[in-house]
């Protein structure tokens, strides 16, 4: 047996403030009677679990019967919250599981919840993908309501088919999103650049159906579904991967498009092994192709075709102002500087592992502790460095932590 690390951040429904304090307990999702481990939460809402148990590296190399991850479950109890138990977290070999779990305060009307996750789809079968054009028809009256390509502040999820009415919506952040579809559909153990292709798949097919307004024009008041026959697997409150969410991080703002065309190009795929898909990309063919040492954009053009091309989104909604152009370290000076000073002294206000600084807009060395204890809380790569993906994720705290309003 190999072994794989699982961590657990626990915030509050209003405001992503942490939650200190509250009591995990971690049981086995296959032996639930017996306690593996208890914690408790620090200051930051976290708290981790370093060697966990899971099947060897090659189970999830080959398309093979045997479960490549292991099953757990937690138990998370904090006075003034309702309690939370999630059931089925995947732990993988030498991989991180990042398992966010949200409380509902008492006082808001939180009660207690019971998740359970739902197999990876390369595990278990699901319906296969009903094909569809990659460009939509787009109505020349003028009545598109998106004139540009957006990425979404929340894209509104229908957990089941179009049709089906008890189905239930769910407000759900653009980028988290993403990274729970691509933890359900892909393994964080194959190569990165295999990751960062399919990642960039299934954003380019999100924001075809975010610019066409696809099921918005059919009288629904959702943006997609987590149907594998219409849309991508999508399960509530599932944990994501460390290496998947650090590539969604990376390139969340851009798709796939056509030369000449803006819209997003409808990039569906199969896996390649339960499901044949003639012209689409296949995972597991994506990741024999990974270990070629095939780029992202070789492994994407090599089944879609070499006029395909990796487009950035003219505004992601949301975030107080764009990314600068370039990274923000150490000796930088200006507005872009303050304005990042400003957001991570009002995240220390929820967040106290955060330094408080003082927004004189020059990157000084506090400015870098400041930087590094936020990416060590939100699990990226701690440089001190503000980059792309650095200044979009402390954007998103910003607007989380000052809203008011319960997002759920």
């Amino acid at each position: 047996m190999d072994t794989g690390k699982l961590k657990i951040s626990v915030q509050s429904t209003v405001g992503i403030k942490p939650v200190e304090g509250a009591k995990i307990t971690l049981r086995s999702t296959g032996n639930p009677t017996k306690i593996l481990e208890t914690s408790i939460t620090d200051n930051s809402g976290r708290t981790e679990f370093p060697e966990l148990m899971t099947p060897p590296l090659e189970y999830s190399m080959q398309p093979e019967m045997s479960q490549p991850y292991s099953l757990y479950t937690i138990e998370v109890e904090s006075e003034g919250y309702g309690n939370v138990t999630i059931n089925g977290i995947e732990v993988m070999p030498d991989e991180t599981s990042l398992q966010t779990v949200q409380m509902r305060p008492v006082e808001s009307g939180g009660s207690e919840q019971n998740i359970v996750i739902d197999n990876n789809t390369l595990f278990e079968e699901y319906p296969g993908k009903m094909p569809e054009a990659e460009l939509k028809p787009l109505p020349e009256s003028g009545e598109i309501v998106l004139s540009r390509v957006v990425v979404p502040e929340i894209v509104v999820v229908h957990d089941g088919a179009p049709g089906d009415s008890s189905a239930k919506d769910y407000y759900v952040p653009y980028a988290d999103y993403i990274k729970n579809v691509a933890s359900s559909e892909i393994y964080a153990t194959w190569p990165r650049e295999t990751i960062k292709a399919n990642v960039l798949a299934i954003m380019s097919f999100t924001l075809n159906r975010v610019y066409t307004e696809w099921y918005r024009n059919k009288s629904y008041d959702f943006t997609i579904t987590s149907s594998t026959a219409y849309d991508h697997k999508w399960s509530r409150g599932r944990n994501v991967f460390e290496s998947i969410s650090g590539v969604v991080d990376e390139v969340f703002g851009m798709y796939l498009s056509r030369p000449n065309v803006k819209q997003p190009i409808l990039t569906q795929y199969c896996d390649g092994k339960m499901v044949s898909c003639p012209n689409w990309m296949t995972q597991w063919g994506s990741k024999y192709l990974g270990e070629q040492n095939y780029s992202a954009i070789e492994i994407l053009r090599y089944y879609y075709g070499n006029n395909l091309y990796i487009n950035e989104a003219e505004r992601i909604s949301g975030i107080p102002a764009a990314w600068p152009g370039y990274n923000l370290d150490v000796g930088a000076t200006g507005p872009k500087v303050k304005q990042i000073q400003e957001q991570l002294y009002t995240i220390s206000t929820a967040y106290p592992a955060i330094t408080p600084i003082s927004a004189d807009g020059i990157y000084g060395p506090k400015t870098k502790t400041a930087v590094e204890q936020f990416q060590k809380i939100f699990n990226m790569p701690v440089t001190g460095v503000v980059d792309y993906a650095t200044w979009y994720k402390i954007s998103q705290i910003y607007v989380g932590v000052t809203r008011i309003a319960e997002l759920t």
